[in-house]
């Protein structure tokens, strides 16, 4: 049975979903505000969070962010807002997915499928390397951690599986559309710009000089590629 969080200062949205998502046999915990959200993700593991922004106490970008220093529990955003630079500042707190409101509660369970579906294939390539050291920088799949010359680089979760991605594959070029679609997924609503803002934050994180990349490159015209 999955164990669901739903977040929203608005009991009926909450309600509503509840009564929705266990039709579907999983379990929902609830929450109104964003301290309670947060003290109730540190006490359970969930298999989905859905997340309002809009939220008493702390906002729920505020709570993604403190969220994603303890866990990599898959995290959508609900929100009222619909603007694509909103979009993209809601994922480079580290969510999974951004739903805007009014929504239909059969996109938000597609959208919670699509994402538990892609972190159990995760799952399932578990035996291949899980350690990989180049240069300076070590990453390590099981705990997903990036340490850099000895000091450990707090990513977010995509930030972490994009740079997964390009490391366990040295001077592949990835198209922006490719990593999109791989990483976020083919039905993910969102556009390349989210990934111009990924890999811009990587290098600031994992770069000496972000302007002249030592591990994330640009090939102009058609993607990104690692090199160490």
């Amino acid at each position: 049975m999955k164990r669901v969080l739903v977040v929203d200062d608005e009991k009926l949205i909450v309600k509503g979903i509840k009564f929705s998502l266990e039709q579907d046999d999983m379990q929902v915990d609830c929450a109104y505000d964003g301290e309670e959200a947060l003290n109730m993700a540190k006490q359970t593991e969930y298999d989905m969070v859905l997340l309002d922004i809009m939220l008493p106490k702390m906002t729920g970008l505020e709570v993604c962010q403190q969220i994603r220093e303890f866990s990599n529990m898959p995290i959508i955003m609900l929100t009222a807002k619909g603007e694509d630079m909103d979009k993209i500042l809601g994922l480079e707190y580290g969510a999974d997915d951004y739903i805007t409101k009014p929504f239909n509660i059969l996109e938000v369970k597609a959208r919670m499928k699509a994402i538990i579906r892609r972190n159990a294939k995760k799952e399932d390539h578990s035996e291949k390397v899980r350690k990989i050291t180049v240069g300076d920088l070590a990453l390590d799949c099981d705990s997903r951690r990036v340490v850099i010359a000895g000091k450990e680089i707090n990513l977010t979760a995509k930030e972490f599986d994009v740079l997964e991605l390009l490391v366990f594959n040295p001077n592949k070029v990835y198209s922006r559309e490719n990593l999109l679609k791989t990483i976020w997924g083919s039905d993910y609503p969102g556009d390349v710009r989210t990934v111009d803002v990924h890999i811009r934050r990587l290098r600031e994180k994992i770069e000496n000089n972000p302007g002249e990349p030592k591990y994330i490159h640009t090939k102009w015209g058609v993607g990104y590629y690692f090199q160490g």
